[in-house]
């Protein structure tokens, strides 16, 4: 599947030829760095994962911010890379990053395509968490994460990331701690 991905610098072109701000590439690229870090200490840990898919995927996950910075910009973002032509995995994580995941009730109060928007495949999975580790460019705790998005996001979506967390704290350990703020 790895040749069927663009390279790391189509993905960073993509983001820009798109309309993606400086600051969206940014954090683009910090978000890769830290999904990159936990996909390759799941291989270590003897899991099964397309390491190049988690750098691409997490590259592009927010290519929609191109368009707006709401919700939205999980299901823009998929227009976008179905445009592109990206491969299915790709696409898939970029639908499914928003949150901790959308349920499909909550999809249809949003006013998306009526489906399970969570994160389902180990790299989506990885991509979904290391956003939520990002603010801005920096790395933060995930509680700062949970409680900045519990009055925006519904109920589901944040137990969606607190069962992520707790998945990678007990496949990889206290990955979160490592973060640049105090």
């Amino acid at each position: 599947m790895n040749d069927q991905l663009p390279s790391k610098r189509k993905a960073l072109k993509l983001l820009l030829q798109n309309g993606c701000s400086p600051k969206v590439v940014e954090h683009c690229k910090a978000v890769a760095k830290v999904a990159t870090e936990i996909a390759e200490a799941c291989k270590k840990k003897g899991l099964d994962v397309d390491v190049k898919l988690v750098e691409i995927g997490a590259l592009l996950h927010d290519i929609g911010r191109s368009r707006t910075h709401s919700v939205q910009h999980g299901v823009i973002g998929v227009e976008i890379a179905k445009s592109l032509e990206l491969p299915n995995p790709v696409v898939a994580i970029i639908e499914r990053h928003v949150g901790g995941g959308i349920t499909s009730e909550e999809a249809e109060k949003l006013g998306w395509p009526i489906k399970d928007y969570s994160p389902q495949t180990l790299e989506e999975k990885i991509v979904s968490y290391a956003d939520k580790l990002i603010e801005g460019s920096k790395r933060v705790p995930i509680e700062r994460t949970i409680k900045k998005f519990s009055k925006k996001l519904p109920q589901s979506s944040i137990n969606g990331m607190k069962r992520l967390h707790e998945e990678f704290s007990s496949l990889i350990g206290d990955f979160h701690a490592k973060s640049d703020t105090p």
